[in-house]
């Protein structure tokens, strides 16, 4: 016999929690897509399905869920209020005490409150594919319903408390050799869900009744320490998870709760819950949602060198077949050799099977012959920054694609639009600035030229997404969103050097905001050839603001252009391997004040971090009153992603909000008049 019982509607149609019982046997579904989310009306359903099978004797009760995945966390829409009744660790009790043991039948992503609810349950069985985690330090939160009592009674301390401080998932079978399943099956999971109830274990003792043994997590919490980087979330996490080794689940759960709870409307929060909203909705815009993007299956890279390689790569892995072009044979092969080592070291490094290797390298071809772009649907160049050189490689993709195929320039600086002039079919071009790594770097902000297509705009977009990417509209201007804040970043660093700072001190500031390298060190690192490169061409074009310190131009000129050049030098030593201050740096850099008659100043490290900050955040303002960004939130997300500004202090436009309007006022004053004539003051910051 079988009865059915929904429960629990979040509307007058919306069934998210149904409850059917057979043979003695229910089977309680969570539908609530898109991830399943513990929404207030799933907790309210499986509180009544927690009664319902009681109340009819089942023998058992298995959790799943519908949809591409198991329960992937809380809902996180709620966490800005007080959580409403009922609370996940009262639903979580019910389950674990409930006469009728339950049974988590899991697929997709477990993840924060999923596992949590997964912990609850007598016995846990997965698919092999299925992920599990505790991601909540990643939005400066700890578990918040028993998750840190419960994985250590499960798992043991040290596991749970490094599953639970830094946030990563682990794998089925990874989980499984932990003692948190009981069964990893594969294929059709009723039939999985059949067999372990045929021959069904003792019912085990509740997670939250086990003892946990203590053990020294000395190393661990050095490791946390380092790898946070300043988010208090990760030490807090593994703090509260320690205590399951010495307090009894009552009093450990109700600390982790509370600590949870006040960490809600923690600044770090807030500030990455207001983060992982942005990424969703900055990379759909509203006008191009009524758009259905074109499907693009060949992709054509043309540029074989480290960003046209890792933009094949990342094209690869994403299913699309491939062809990487170059002006001759052996550049050609130089590059698909680029590519193919990315491969090689996703493989090694078991991000991917041989199987999906030997199919990503079955997709990629590499010549010299523009003909084979014939039949494709994208190509992208990532050639040499020479407005003439991409100019030329648009005409030759021109004379040979579709006029319906897109077309797009890599650039960092230049204008999308002189690019693109005369083309025929102008609404199919556009900018895709990519950042290198391009495999691994997920910003991607996507530029329409003055005639670029909603149409075009919106394949773009959903490529971008495809390849795992985080795609941020940005209108024309020098540099974009990123590397135009990037300019005044390092213009206003190289104006405190030239008025006494040394660069090294400025590095260092910048690291203890949070940042991870300075603006000196990143220079060396990506090469000083290319910030020198844009502003000959700014200085050409009469377009450079005010002031010009030129110690990094001498640099160049001395050949010391950074770790990867000739000389290994740039702002530090690289002769030795890792980056050293240069006592030749420190003497050149006192030689120039003393020619330019610059006076002497001593900047405090938060001197430093306020003064650059204040030339970021009146940039980021000049780029939203221009039109260039669409909100603070695509700015932020923009140097989150792409320059690796503390996720926890959530981007320069939150920083400058938490730290206060008239503070960076004052501090944007003080850079005016350090260097007068210098900048152009955003309403914002005007005094």
């Amino acid at each position: 016999m079988t009865t059915r019982t929904a429960t629990s509607h979040s509307g007058p149609d919306a069934k998210v929690v149904e409850v059917s019982i057979s043979n003695g046997h229910a089977l309680v579904t969570i539908d609530n897509p898109p991830v399943n989310p513990l929404s207030v009306s799933v907790r309210k359903g499986l509180m009544d399905a927690v009664r319902a099978v009681n109340d009819a004797g089942c023998k058992t009760a298995a959790i799943v869920c519908a949809g591409r995945t198991f329960v992937a966390g809380g809902d996180i829409s709620e966490f800005a209020g007080p959580p409403p009744l009922p609370h996940l660790p009262d639903v979580l009790n019910a389950i674990e005490a409930s006469e009728t043991p339950f049974i988590a039948v899991m697929h997709g992503t477990v993840l924060g409150g999923g596992l949590e609810l997964a912990l609850a349950c007598a016995w846990r069985i997965a698919d092999e594919k299925t992920k599990f985690g505790l991601p909540e330090v990643n939005l400066g939160l700890i578990p918040g319903a028993g998750g840190t009592q419960r994985l250590p009674r499960v798992i043991g301390l040290e596991r749970a408390a490094r599953m639970a401080a830094n946030g990563k998932p682990v794998n089925a079978r990874t989980f499984e050799e932990f003692g948190g399943l009981d069964l990893v099956f594969s294929g059709d999971a009723m039939t999985a869900l059949e067999g372990f109830r045929d021959t069904l274990p003792p019912r085990p003792t509740s997670s939250s009744e086990r003892t946990v043994e203590n053990v020294d997590l000395t190393a661990l919490k050095a490791e946390i320490t380092k790898t946070a980087k300043g988010s208090n979330a990760p030490m807090i996490a593994l703090e509260t998870t320690a205590l399951a080794a010495t307090l009894p689940f009552s009093e450990g759960s109700s600390i982790e709760r509370q600590t949870h709870l006040d960490l809600r409307q923690s600044a770090q929060s807030r500030a990455l819950r207001r983060l992982f909203f942005a990424s969703r909705s900055v990379t759909r815009p509203d006008r191009l949602k009524t758009f259905e993007p074109a499907e693009i299956n060949h992709v054509v890279i043309v540029g074989g060198g480290l960003m046209g390689a890792g933009i094949a790569a990342a094209s690869l892995a994403a299913g699309h077949r491939v062809t990487l072009l170059e002006r001759d044979t052996e550049s050609a092969e130089a590059g698909r050799g680029r590519v193919e080592a990315i491969i090689a070291r996703d493989l090694a490094s078991g991000r991917i099977t041989e199987a999906r290797a030997d199919a990503r390298r079955a997709n990629l071809t590499a010549g010299a012959n523009y003909a084979t772009a014939f039949d494709a649907d994208l190509a992208i160049e990532a050639v040499f920054e020479d407005p003439e050189v991409k100019r030329a490689v648009f005409a030759e993709l021109a004379a040979v694609m579709s006029e319906t195929a897109l077309v797009a320039t890599n650039t960092s600086y230049l204008d999308p639009n002189m690019i693109a002039e005369g083309m025929p079919g102008p609404g199919r071009f556009l900018g895709l600035h990519f950042f290198s790594p391009a495999n691994i770097m997920k910003l991607v902000e996507v530029v329409g030229t003055s005639a670029t297509a909603d149409q075009t705009m919106a394949t773009a977009f959903a490529f971008a997404r495809g390849l795992g990417k985080i795609p941020v509209e940005t209108g024309v201007c020098d540099g974009f969103i990123g590397n135009r804040i990037l300019s005044a970043y390092r213009r206003q660093a190289d104006y405190m050097v030239a008025d006494g700072a040394s660069p090294y001190d400025v590095d260092k500031a910048m690291r203890t905001l949070g940042m991870p390298m300075g603006p000196y060190e990143l220079q060396d690192r990506t090469g000083l050839q290319i910030s020198w490169a844009n502003r000959k061409r700014q200085l050409a074009a009469g377009t450079w603001p005010g002031r010009y310190v030129d110690i990094a131009d001498k640099l160049c000129e001395m050949g010391r252009q950074g770790r990867g050049s000739a000389m290994k030098k740039g702002w530090y030593d690289h002769t030795g391997g890792a980056g050293q201050p240069d006592p030749e740096i420190e003497a050149m850099v006192a030689a120039w004040r003393t020619e330019h008659g610059t006076a002497k100043q001593t900047f405090t490290a938060d001197e430093i971090i306020i003064r650059i900050m204040a030339a970021i955040v009146n940039e980021a303002n000049l780029i939203l009153e221009e039109g260039i960004a669409t909100s603070d939130t695509a700015v932020d997300i923009v140097w989150t992603e792409g320059y690796g500004f503390p996720k926890h202090l959530g981007g320069p436009m939150f920083w400058a909000e938490e730290t206060g309007i008239e503070r960076m006022r004052e501090a944007f004053a003080a850079i005016e008049a350090q260097s007068p004539g210098s900048w152009k003051a955003a309403e914002t910051l005007k005094g």
